[in-house]
């Protein structure tokens, strides 16, 4: 290589070993979305306890359990224009912050309302640490193995929310319901103090903004010594002239928006299942005849089925990975659906519960990876954010929704039958996107623009 000549950063990225380095990354954010996973759900695992001990119904859990979603929204939307603006490594770390003490102050609550608020607040630092996360990593990642490291740090998320439902089950008897939110505030202050000594910046995002030179290098090196040859960087940026845009622009163009709106969908519809299932699982199983325990047990392997996602990334890096997605969404449809005929049979109900999980966490956790790689990079952050943001909506409706069958007295078959229907949707969301890009891509790689450092 010239020694005057400018360096691909991804170029370098994809021809060198992937390093301790960046290992440390993808640990340091597969611990924030396994967090972001464990808090998440923990509200789904406490709700029978609150309905004990506050002498509530059960439909006036619906805005505590959706409050966290609504600030997950709102978190995603703010921070995703946001992280493109002022860098990943900044809102990665408050963010962890926050949901950490509004989780921790959670504990504390003497009602419903208070804790209403305490879980719209830790849903904000939920939404912003989320989508950084996923662009940190997609952002260090050879392109050889992006779709697979990514879903496999995504794992976290059904990872923590599963691990949130062992745990509670042992804690709650134990030592009562706060202290699981306890743990979900402590451990993320924790994890923050670590992150403000050992993350870096994006180093894309370096190469767009302003960085100096020696900066770039100073990362780089931490992957190969090699770096220290390299005079100055550049990087592949978007068609059209898409690295003079910001990333609201970027995701809203022409040349985007298609896609953007079938993420979004797809992501929705997704979010609609996980959360109906993960939030009211454990009530209605109750109510079916299970024990208390046993509910929250059988109820914590339906997010455990996330572990199927790293072959599913293994698979979008080979295949067609709209097409990957897709199906695993439309067979989602089929077992979710058969929870419902299966209710009376514990062992085929731990079978369907865990296979329905599988192929539910499997196609949710694999959309972010999907977005990562539709967006160039002065829009990823946003793209990544905005349709988790939007998506999270969908878990909103998805609470709400089972709220009012369970008012309207619908049978556990009627519930997951209704359920099953946002699978199909996803999956022809995700076709229509698939297909309106296969005339564009031969200008997927982009054109390359010199960004001289």
């Amino acid at each position: 290589m010239s020694q005057h000549s400018s360096v691909n950063v991804q170029d370098f990225i994809n021809e060198h070993p992937f390093s301790g380095f960046q290992w440390l990354i993808f640990t340091l954010c597969l611990v924030i979305v396994l967090l972001d996973g464990f808090d998440t759900a923990a509200i789904g695992f406490i709700a029978p306890s609150l309905v004990t001990e506050w002498h509530i119904s059960k439909p006036m859990l619906a805005p505590v359990l959706s409050a966290a979603l609504f600030g997950l929204a709102f978190g995603a939307i703010v921070a995703g224009p946001l992280s493109d603006r002022i860098g990943r490594r900044s809102l990665l770390i408050g963010s962890t912050i926050l949901f950490g003490i509004a989780c921790l102050a959670s504990a504390f609550v003497a009602d419903i309302s208070q804790l209403t608020i305490a879980r719209f607040i830790t849903g904000i630092g939920l939404g912003a640490a989320m989508p950084n996360a996923v662009t940190m990593t997609s952002e260090f990642c050879p392109d050889t193995r992006r779709a697979m490291l990514t879903n496999l740090m995504f794992c976290g998320f059904p990872l923590g929310a599963a691990c949130g439902g062992f745990l509670a089950a042992w804690m709650i008897p134990q030592f009562g319901w706060h202290s699981v939110l306890l743990l979900g505030g402590i451990t993320p202050l924790v994890l923050a103090a670590v992150m403000l000594f050992k993350l870096p910046e994006s180093i894309r995002y370096m190469v767009s903004k302003p960085f100096s030179g020696d900066a770039i290098r100073a990362v780089l090196r931490r992957i190969s010594p090699d770096a220290n040859a390299m005079p100055s960087f550049e990087m592949n940026a978007a068609p059209q002239g898409g690295s003079r845009k910001g990333g609201i622009r970027v995701v809203l163009s022409r040349r985007y928006i298609v896609g953007s709106l079938m993420l979004w969908v797809a992501y929705f519809m997704g979010l609609v299942i996980f959360y109906a299932v993960i939030n009211w699982m454990p009530i209605l199983l109750k109510d079916s005849g299970l024990s208390p325990r046993g509910a929250t047990l059988i109820s914590a392997l339906f997010p455990l089925g996330g572990i199927g996602a790293v072959l599913s990334g293994i698979f979008m890096d080979r295949f067609s990975p709209d097409r990957v997605v897709a199906a695993c969404y439309a067979l989602t449809a089929v077992s979710v659906c058969l929870i419902g005929q299966v209710i009376g049979n514990v062992g085929l109900l731990i079978v369907f519960v865990l296979l329905s999980g599988v192929l539910m966490n499997t196609a949710q956790v694999s959309l972010p990876s999907l977005a990562a790689a539709f967006y160039p990079t002065e829009g990823r952050g946003t793209g990544v954010a905005w349709m988790l943001g939007i998506g999270r909506f969908g878990g909103v409706a998805g609470s709400f929704l089972v709220a009012e069958l369970t008012r309207e007295h619908a049978s556990l078959a009627g519930i997951f039958a209704t359920l099953a229907i946002g699978g199909i949707v996803a999956a022809i969301a995700l076709m229509i996107k698939h297909w309106g890009r296969r005339g564009e891509s031969s200008s997927q790689n982009g054109i390359r623009e010199s960004v001289m450092h």
